[in-house]
């Protein structure tokens, strides 16, 4: 068995497991964004750039089905949803999210060369 817990690397491997949780696009983001504690729905939205209102429900619906985010009335506003981060969201986003944040970063330039030109390589130059 490796460091990772796997022997061979197969559908319950932990890498597995712990990319699952960034699999999605959005995701991580929401995770991030719920970082500065319980939000409404509506103000994560706005907070999202780019990130339309069913993607937002369904990247909610994951991480909460995930454990690492809850949905609670606001104390204010019973009929008012919010969002935080559970104490094992907490400390995904403190810990490997972060670590990942930083890797990406201090990688920007090596990634940013590698992607592929929008619209998935193809030109507007007939062949």
């Amino acid at each position: 068995m490796n460091k990772d817990g796997c022997e061979v690397f197969v559908s319950d491997c932990h890498v597995r497991a712990a990319v699952e949780l960034i699999n999605h696009t959005w995701d991580p983001v929401v995770v991030s964004a719920l970082r500065m504690g319980p939000t409404r729905r509506s103000v994560l939205l706005g907070r999202i750039s780019g990130a339309s209102d069913k993607v937002l429900t369904e990247s909610l619906r994951r991480l909460t089905s995930h454990g690492l985010v809850t949905r609670a009335s606001s104390e204010s506003r019973r009929d008012t949803a919010l969002y935080e981060l559970t104490a094992l969201g907490a400390s995904f986003a403190s810990g490997p999210l972060a670590h990942l944040a930083e890797w990406a970063a201090e990688h920007q330039v090596e990634l940013s060369s590698r992607q592929p030109p929008a619209g998935g390589g193809r030109t507007s130059e007939p062949a």
